[in-house]
């Protein structure tokens, strides 16, 4: 096969659609650009289930004065409840369980506050509002409820709280716009594919007396179809290269300039190794699809 005859039709259908090639670039560039922002959402959202589920405690916030629960009914926690939740936490049971316990006073807790807060609210609470708490590291995560089932309903015992059940919300939100993006990446994807199959056959359809000739003096369907190809997949590639470039600069100038400067309880980010994990993913589907769009395009458009 001469490359340099193939490479100049290819050329010639790109020059004589360059309307509909300018709009598959566009298309293309849009629907791999939400592509590739979905897969750095989904790596976003692990990078943080991760990091804070390492760090994530259960708190066992002991009763206090005024508390309403039934195993409150005898007000604050005494010491002899104070000890037997701490001698349970370290008991066979919860052993391989628990990896570390911290137990925080009402009045570090109320300094805690002062801290998180200000100094302007130390005249609207007070120590005896707070709850004596332990806060319990564990060595696997998601056994949260192990811990929920041995001290709910305990004597002396208000509350059993997850701290990534704060989180969850956050999580949620953010896998709900990854479903999102997802679905307008596949949409647009859809459009590219048919946008290509139309130029396609656009450019045979001005070519057709060309193809004629071409088969009458024996040209193989190899031959003829492959300059159809590469006219999608050339529209294709620089659809993708926008949309990769567009992804890189996107994690570095928008997560990396703006998103970690702005947000301060989010202390792991996506990088630009993450960016070029996805953008050979990006550059691989675009290429693959346009390449098969455009075969059976032309390959239709031969036998009618």
């Amino acid at each position: 096969m001469r490359v340099r005859l193939v490479l100049g039709e290819a050329l010639t259908g790109l020059r004589r659609n360059a309307s509909m090639v300018i709009s598959v670039i566009l298309v293309t560039f849009v629907s791999l650009t939400f592509v590739g922002a979905a897969m750095l959402m989904q790596m976003q959202i692990a990078k943080m289930q991760g990091y804070w589920a390492e760090r994530a405690q259960v708190a066992i916030f002991m009763c206090r004065d005024g508390s309403t629960q039934t195993t409150c009914s005898d007000g604050e926690a005494t010491k002899e409840q104070l000890a037997a939740v701490a001698d349970k936490l370290k008991s066979p049971a919860l052993d391989g369980i628990v990896r570390s316990v911290r137990f925080e006073t009402r009045d570090e807790a109320y300094q805690n506050v002062l801290d998180l807060m200000g100094e302007d609210y130390k005249d609207f609470i007070t120590p005896a509002q707070l709850n004596e708490t332990y806060w319990v590291n564990l060595v696997d995560p998601t056994q949260t409820d192990v811990i929920d089932e041995a001290f709910k309903g305990m004597d002396g015992v208000e509350e059993v709280k997850d701290q990534l059940e704060y989180l969850q919300p956050l999580f949620s939100a953010l896998t709900i716009a990854t479903y999102f993006a997802v679905a307008i990446a596949g949409l647009m994807l859809v459009a590219a594919v048919l946008l290509i199959a139309t130029t396609i056959r656009l450019s045979a359809y001005a070519r057709r007396k060309e193809l004629g000739i071409m088969r009458l003096v024996g040209a193989s369907n190899r031959f003829i179809q492959t300059p159809f190809i590469l006219e999608g997949v050339f529209a294709a590639f620089l659809g993708s290269a926008l949309a990769s470039v567009t992804i890189w600069l996107g994690v570095q100038y928008g997560v990396h300039g703006y998103l970690v400067n702005e947000i301060d309880f989010v202390t792991t980010w996506i990088d630009g190794r993450d960016a070029v994990l996805v953008i050979p993913v990006v550059v691989g589907l675009g290429l693959v699809l346009a390449a098969l769009s455009a075969s059976f395009a032309i390959r239709r458009w031969l036998r009618t």
